[in-house]
């Protein structure tokens, strides 16, 4: 009897419970497919991707997930990239002849341009592609120097309906001897495909050439061959480019507004998806989501109930404004997947927020953008506020600073976008000697650190800080030398006793630059530390060639007249240890910027003020002389050699570039003057009035290769503790600093 009203029981609870389930659940699905019918729509079922609570009040399903009847399956898209690509599973080691580039050693990298023909037409972009391979240490006029080659053709823009569509692509490419398949040649793409579907179709069969391509899917990528690149447009520089807009540890990091974007919105189309669903998460407060239909011919055929409310409240913000005061940047996807709005975002040290998936972000390969933008999801637009709310105020800091690094190392100018992606190129062939992922993701960044001087980080001087690297305790003298030696009286033989006595002193070398040949060893004085004189063939430059004589890190530049005390010599020395990255020397000059005749000037006048150290008396570290060398353009070279001139001012440029910051200038017991002597007199360079014209001619030749002005005005100037204090000098550690 107990047993049969156990099972009893039971039975009533499974039918109450049968009894609940439909018609609390059954009844709710019910009702939403009533719902969802009357709309006119088909029911979908809900995302598994957010809350179902609080879904409906922000959003409608159709906005926020693409129809299913619509989407290709991942093996239609695969079958569909294939029919495009017969190469797409292209690997270095597959579709790359390595041998092309090996059979010169290290300078066998060298990149060749197809001539382009007479009625070719050619976008304001690609010709600044061109211009910057063309002008890069990389370029060679003899194909069979090459290892890697580019069109002449432009590729850029593969809209049938643009007015930059080449035709005949393919018929012409398949004309060139050289071609082979696409096998070592580089093609860079923009836009591809045509609307409304906007597939990655090129319009032409690539082979087995590296793809350097903005809005690259993740899925077509070819990780290892190909290289993702920024969308930029026919506005971005050539060289230079406008520096970041942060001011350096701004406090606090946030700004007046969290979250903004404003932008197109696409009624109908590929893009429409994420851009309609922006309005969800403005509040006209601390997130601004702006976007207008009011774009193209017939926006207002297509125009919803929303376009007239939404193209009102675009109105009353002023993009710039929200550039400049907000703290995050969103970035979603328009009709491709890359976006202006990523550069932008990246310059205004707006933390990028990416909305836009499968995107293969620029130069992935190298760069770590997980340490300067934040990704989301396209389908989890409604978690995007939440998300950079949390995020704290150290982090926002970080974020914000690597954005400028990034963008200053490799995305203000197309010279940088394009001489980003042949190093990366480059490190891939030459794979034994490449950079490393910190070389490419900390200051200076990768363009600047030359893999074939050091794969370690603790040769190179900016990096000693963050490794907690200790400078050597001694130096090279390398004295330039041009006057003959006639005289046991000459300035030079009692620079070379000075010099030898600094206890940080390790080796002098002489570097002989007169017309005349260099004494016997005999003629020299004897000196506690070993003496070289090598041959300057008569070179300006060749004072900064990487010579293998010199050993240590630290390099001290003279002249062979200039006048210094041992004790001067060992300070600055000192002074360098704790700055090794930069110049620290003696003598300053300026540059100003003359608005009159609208170009850059150059002073010699005694002020507070100064943006150069000249090296004729100065400390830096030995890695400046692989780097003029080797980055600095023949050009530019060619030009110091010819006046005999400038190369101490060129020098500056350099490291000022590297560093973004200004050389150190230590205290001296004399000072020099680089005027025109009175008398007229051509005993130095300096008396030369022509000397110092060509000066100012040679700091707008080098402003206009970097593209910018880098030299950075100082008013800071290192003495030793002590120095003109009113104690007594033999108190005091540089007595003869202070003596007449």
């Amino acid at each position: 009897m107990q047993a049969r009203k156990k099972y009893v029981l039971l039975g009533l609870c499974a039918c109450c419970w049968l009894v609940l389930f439909y018609w609390g659940g059954g009844v709710q699905l019910r009702l939403l497919r009533l719902l969802t019918r009357h709309r006119g729509d088909v029911m979908r079922p809900w995302p598994n991707w957010t809350d179902r609570a609080f879904l409906p009040r922000y959003a409608h399903l159709d906005e926020l997930q693409t129809d299913p009847g619509m989407a290709e399956s991942p093996r239609q898209r695969r079958q569909a990239w294939s029919a495009i690509y017969k190469d797409s599973r292209c690997r270095m080691e597959t579709c790359f002849d390595f041998s092309r580039c090996r059979r010169r050693g290290r300078e066998g990298f060298r990149v060749y341009i197809y001539p382009s023909e007479k009625n070719d037409r050619v976008s304001e972009s690609y010709r600044k592609i061109l211009a910057s391979i063309a002008e890069s240490r990389y370029y060679t006029s003899d194909p069979r120097e090459a290892c890697l080659f580019v069109l002449g053709i432009d590729t850029l823009d593969r809209d049938q309906l643009s007015g930059q569509f080449v035709p005949n692509v393919d018929e012409r490419i398949r004309g060139y001897p050289l071609w082979n398949d696409g096998r070592n040649h580089l093609i860079f793409n923009l836009y591809s495909g045509t609307w409304p579907n906007y597939t990655e179709d090129l319009g032409f069969n690539i082979g087995q050439a590296i793809l350097a391509k903005a809005s690259l899917n993740t899925e077509h990528f070819r990780p290892g061959f190909d290289v993702s690149i920024p969308l930029f447009s026919k506005d971005h520089p050539q060289k230079g480019g406008e520096r970041g807009w942060l001011v350096r540890n701004t406090v606090p990091p946030r700004r007046k507004y969290l979250l903004m974007f404003k932008g197109k919105r696409y009624l109908t189309g590929i893009g429409s998806d994420t851009r309609n669903a922006l309005h969800h998460i403005h509040n006209g407060k601390d997130i601004v989501s702006l976007t207008t239909c009011r774009h193209g011919k017939d926006w207002e055929k297509h125009k919803d109930a929303r376009c007239d409310h939404d193209n009102l409240e675009y109105e009353r913000f002023d993009y710039q404004e929200l550039l400049h005061n907000s703290t995050f940047c969103l970035v979603p996807r328009g009709r491709r997947l890359g976006s202006f709005r990523f550069l932008e975002s990246l310059q205004a040290a707006c933390i990028p927020v990416l909305l836009s998936n499968g995107w293969e972000l620029p130069f992935s390969d190298v760069i770590q953008w997980n340490q300067a933008v934040i990704e989301g999801d396209e389908r989890l637009l409604l978690q995007v506020p939440s998300t950079v709310r949390a995020v704290g105020n150290e982090r926002v800091l970080a974020l914000r600073q690597r954005t400028q690094m990034l963008w200053e190392a490799y995305f203000s100018s197309v010279d940088k976008i394009v001489l980003t992606t042949l190093e990366i190129i480059k490190d891939r062939v030459f794979s034994h000697i490449s950079r490393n992922k910190y070389m490419w993701n900390y200051l200076p960044g990768g363009l600047l650190v030359l893999p074939e001087y050091s794969t370690h980080l603790a040769h190179f001087p900016f990096y000693y800080l963050g490794l907690g690297v200790t400078p050597g305790q001694e130096f090279t003298a390398v004295i330039h030398a041009v006057s003959p030696l006639v005289s046991q009286s000459q300035p030079i033989m009692k620079l070379l006793q000075v010099v030898s006595k600094s206890k940080y002193c390790s080796q002098i070398i002489i570097l002989w630059n007169s017309e005349k040949p260099p004494p016997s060893r005999s003629k020299w004085p004897p000196m506690p530390v070993p003496l070289t004189v090598t041959d300057g063939r008569r070179k300006t430059t060749s004072r900064f060639l990487p010579h293998v004589a010199i050993e240590t890190e630290a390099v001290l530049s003279l002249d062979e007249d200039t006048v210094l005390l041992t004790s001067e010599v060992n300070f600055a020395f000192l002074v360098w240890r704790s700055f090794p990255e930069r110049i620290v020397g003696y003598p300053p000059r300026s540059h100003f910027w003359d608005p009159l005749k609208r170009a850059w000037g150059y002073t010699s006048k005694w002020t507070n003020d100064y943006s150069i150290v000249l090296t004729g008396a100065a400390f830096y570290h030995r890695y400046y002389h692989y780097l003029f060398t080797h980055y600095l353009p023949q050009s530019l070279r060619t030009l110091v050699d010819r006046t005999s001139n400038c190369e101490d001012i060129l020098m500056n440029f350099l490291v000022s570039a590297v560093t973004h910051q200004p050389p150190i200038k230590v205290a001296q017991r004399k000072q020099y003057k680089e005027l025109p002597s009175p008398q007229g007199t051509k005993s130095v360079p300096w008396a030369n009035p022509e000397h110092f014209n060509q000066r100012q001619e040679c700091i707008n030749t080098f402003a206009n290769w970097f593209g910018y002005m880098p030299l950075v005005h100082s008013q800071f100037r290192l003495d030793p503790v002590l120095f003109k204090d009113q104690v007594s000098v033999l108190r005091k550690k540089y007595k003869d600093l202070e003596r007449a």
